[in-house]
């Protein structure tokens, strides 16, 4: 019987294949599957080179073919429409490589990059990738060139946590870097001052940069479910705190719920897309957030 590729959607089967190629490769695969078995199936087809029909469109570039296999119409899309500069920004920061079980968000990360640099190469478009902590570590600018996939992939496959927190900072670095107008992913735990995280987010709105945030936190940094008095570090400042975790987890989830309801509702004011996620969660949750972005992007 065939292996269901849907599995690799998973981010702990993810971690036990050989190398991020292969990973990228998985994802991507078994979220292709996934739409073929969904309400979403038609997005499947040739979506590099199919939109969905709209009010307006020439109904002489309707694609038949796709109708009858899809039940849905689609217009024919031509290069001008499909040519996209993406931006990843991976946050590479030390909080980032923390795990509450077997995968870390700086993993996790490193795994939606990858999927999402597969993907957008595949739809032939330009992908870059930007690691960041306090400053810019590594810029690659997009290029939609099929080697620019072993490249992005090998940054990914060994990146290690770096420094502190800088989130604003490097978001208003890039901003100043990118000439064109292009689709920006950040890809971070967010942990740092909600203001100059929106400053920076607005710095590319207002250069009229289309922006999807994925937010990322470990399950228990949502939950704070842990059942044992601890000692907990902070990996960036390095500074300890004893508690009972008990006595503070219902101020501790509210303040948790409180920032990510903030980062959310002032993302969207600036017409930011934002996706709370967490490491247990499959890819495929992420992909189509991408995917129904790209397609709003013409």
């Amino acid at each position: 019987m065939a292996t269901d590729k849907r599995k690799y959607l998973n981010p702990r089967t993810l971690a036990t294949l050989a190398n991020m190629q292969l990973r990228a490769r998985m994802v991507v695969e078994g979220f292709i599957v996934g739409l073929h078995k969904s309400p979403y199936h038609g997005f499947s087809v040739e979506f590099a080179e199919h939109r969905a029909y709209g009010p307006g469109d020439n109904l002489r570039y309707l694609d038949w073919r796709l109708y009858g296999k899809t039940d849905r119409f689609y217009v024919k899309q031509f290069e001008e429409e499909t040519n996209l500069k993406a931006h990843l920004m991976l946050d590479m920061s030390k909080s980032m490589a923390y795990a509450s079980g077997d995968i870390t968000k700086l993993q996790y990360g490193s795994y939606l990059s990858a999927a999402l640099t597969y993907l957008l190469l595949r739809q032939q478009d330009a992908v870059g990738l930007t690691l960041f902590d306090t400053e810019i570590r590594t810029h690659i600018r997009p290029s939609s060139r099929p080697s620019m996939l072993n490249n992005i992939l090998t940054h990914l496959e060994h990146v290690t946590p770096g420094e502190e927190t800088a989130i604003g900072h490097s978001l208003h670095h890039l901003a100043d870097r990118i000439n064109r107008r292009g689709l920006v992913i950040i890809i971070s735990d967010m942990l740092d001052d909600l203001d100059n995280i929106l400053n920076g987010l607005k710095h590319f709105r207002h250069d009229r940069h289309e922006v999807l945030v994925f937010h990322i936190l470990d399950p228990r940094e949502v939950d704070f479910a842990f059942d044992a008095q601890a000692k907990f570090k902070d990996m960036e400042s390095g500074e300890i705190m004893a508690t009972e975790p008990w006595h503070i987890q219902k101020d501790y989830q509210t303040a948790v719920d409180d920032f990510r309801t903030k980062l959310g509702a002032r993302s969207r004011e600036q017409h930011v897309d934002y996706v709370p996620l967490t490491t247990d969660q499959s890819l495929d949750v992420a992909l189509l957030a991408y995917l129904n972005k790209r397609h709003s992007v013409r």
